[in-house]
């Protein structure tokens, strides 16, 4: 997807003699209007806490493997020198002999080293200053400038990783973090971001008093026909908006919270930061039994951490495992901010956000089931979405009660919509699915906030892949049987399905990745597991990963299942 933005300048923080310093963000001239200006009550806390959503950003845990083409260019050339030495031994002592006739001047050593030194810094230089301008390479570290949201209580800053796995949201109390501020005009934006601008906040200080603005000015200067207009195309990855809203998406459902003490999540980033797993499976395990602290278990070293906020509350439930857990070292910056971390979970192998609760801020961390939000992991969140489409009544009166009020409840807009909790939840879920809704955990309340200037739609999106789009189907039409399931020797499961009078076999590691497989359709037979698992396969897969074999007929069974395993 191709997104045009235009810049009044760029964000900056200006110190003018004698005033106040103000951190300058320059809004995005194609959307609405947003203005803000206050001063920060607590500078250092910010600049600690948007610093930690940088990291967020840039985050990019993607396995990498190793490129063996250069390796082998590089034996090659070293056989053909090789090669070249022994032919050209002659001649080579030759010019030795007769350069030993002619002695070298005194100053060339020194002149060579100096030469030497000035293109190794130049160098360096051209490589720092290449990080830092060219926008196509900080393009691929960030797809798209952050979104910014200012509403009656709070702002709010957004921003989603290369990797398309880390989400985070950092809310700052309009009474408590800001102070009064003198313009402000509620909507969302997007701002110039820089890594020049990330060095700015770090320069934050609690003696030097500094105001958040959102500048209007540049709406006004290109009315006036005035000042510098900076436009840009922005060409998303593909899958980046679709991973994005899906996360959103899954804001929206019933979760169930733990509560985390600073001290255990202490211990477990310094567990984190001081191993690195080499083998399967890489999980993090909450073991959750009412009236005790909640347990977690890092594999597969076995290390147990417990909670000391206090008992787990809630209903007794199996372990909640998930991956990609070393994206959880973003939230280091912060801890020495936060209070407690609230743990939202929506079950095995599904995202889970967690909040840092900061005082007058709060840092959403949200993580998708897996570190790379691909195939192996994407079956698993569809899982999640409501039987069939909103009703469009209801959509367009969820979004009429929100527009007006900016910020409700679950129980104000199920009045509002005049309909059951499963339609509101899953009215909610799509508008979330579109860019236009988000949950604020902590708040517990559903705001209005466009991502884009337009709700977004599957030529937006993008569509599924094709295989996991029928798999879904088979799984409707209950045309695919899981036989059994045997554990392996290594720890991996080797599952034994059935569509029709098709034989399935499917091995999946202990983390639910998908090792190899059989089936006679021509989508395996031309590429294998490779290129991603046929419908089949991902059919079988989700069977041996969900405890229901189908999908519900109605909204109400739906979000009654979701109710029933989240009520705490």
């Amino acid at each position: 997807m191709s997104i045009a933005v235009a810049y009044h300048g760029r964000s900056v923080l200006s110190r003018p003699a004698g005033g106040a310093q103000a951190l300058r963000l320059a809004p995005n001239l194609n959307r609405e209007a947003v203005a803000f200006d206050a001063a920060l009550r607590h500078p250092i806390r910010f600049r600690e806490a948007v610093s930690a959503l940088h990291d967020i950003v840039i985050n990019d845990l993607r396995y990498k493997p190793r490129d063996r083409e250069a390796y082998e260019a590089w034996r090659r050339e070293q056989r053909r020198r090789e090669m070249q030495v022994r032919a050209t031994a002659f001649q080579q002592a030759r010019q030795e002999a007769l350069a030993a006739n002619n002695s070298l001047s005194p100053e060339f050593e020194a002149e060579f080293n100096q030469k030497r030194s000035r293109y190794w810094r130049a160098r360096t230089q051209f490589t720092q200053r290449l990080m830092t301008r060219d926008r196509e390479m900080w393009r691929m570290l960030m797809p798209l400038d952050p979104v910014v949201t200012v509403a009656p209580d709070v702002a709010f800053f957004e921003c989603f990783s290369a990797d398309q796995s880390s989400y985070g949201c950092l809310t700052l109390d309009r009474d408590d973090a800001l102070g009064a501020s003198a313009q402000t005009q509620l909507g969302t934006t997007n701002v110039d971001y820089s890594w020049a601008l990330y060095d700015h906040f770090q320069t934050l200080r609690s003696y030097r008093e500094t105001r958040l603005k959102v500048d209007p000015e540049g709406f006004e200067s290109t009315t006036a026909g005035g000042g510098e207009r900076r436009e840009e195309k922005i060409d998303l990855p593909d899958g980046w908006l679709r991973g994005f809203m899906q996360v959103q998406a899954a804001m929206t459902l019933p979760m169930r919270r733990v509560t985390l003490s600073r001290d255990a999540v202490y211990s477990l980033l310094a567990w984190l930061r001081r191993h690195k797993a080499r083998t399967s499976p890489r999980a993090m395990r909450f073991e959750l039994s009412p009236g005790r602290p909640p347990v977690i278990a890092l594999e597969p070293w076995e290390e147990r951490i417990t909670s000391h906020a206090g008992p787990y509350e809630g209903r007794a439930t199996e372990p909640v495992r998930i991956w990609g857990v070393r994206r959880l070292l973003s939230l280091a910056r912060v801890l020495p901010l936060a209070e407690a971390f609230d743990v939202y979970l929506l079950g095995t192998g599904l995202p889970s956000f967690w909040v840092a609760r900061m005082g007058e801020m709060r840092l959403t961390l949200g993580l998708s089931g897996w570190t790379a939000n691909e195939w192996s992991g994407g079956s698993s969140l569809d899982l999640l979405a409501p039987p069939g489409e909103a009703k469009q009544h209801r959509l367009e009166s969820a979004v009429s009660a929100l527009q007006r009020e900016r910020a409700l409840s679950f129980d104000a807009l199920r009045a509002a919509m005049l309909c059951d909790p499963g339609d509101c939840a899953a009215t909610l879920n799509q508008l979330a699915l579109a860019g236009q809704v988000i949950h604020d955990l902590q708040a517990g309340v559903f705001r209005w906030r466009q991502v884009m200037d337009m709700p977004l739609g599957a030529a937006e999106l993008g569509e599924a892949s094709q295989e996991a789009t029928e798999s879904k189907l088979l799984l409707r039409a209950g045309e695919v049987e899981l036989v059994s399931r045997t554990p392996s020797q290594d720890g991996a499961e080797v599952l034994i399905g059935k569509h029709r009078r098709t034989e399935l076999e499917l091995v999946i590691d202990r983390d639910g990745v998908v090792r190899r497989g059989k089936c006679s359709c021509s989508h395996h037979h031309r590429g294998g597991v490779r290129r991603g698992p046929c419908r089949h396969l991902l059919a079988l897969r989700s069977l041996a990963m969900t405890r229901h074999s189908s999908e519900d007929a109605s909204t109400t069974q739906w979000y009654n299942r979701l109710v029933n395993w989240s009520d705490n």
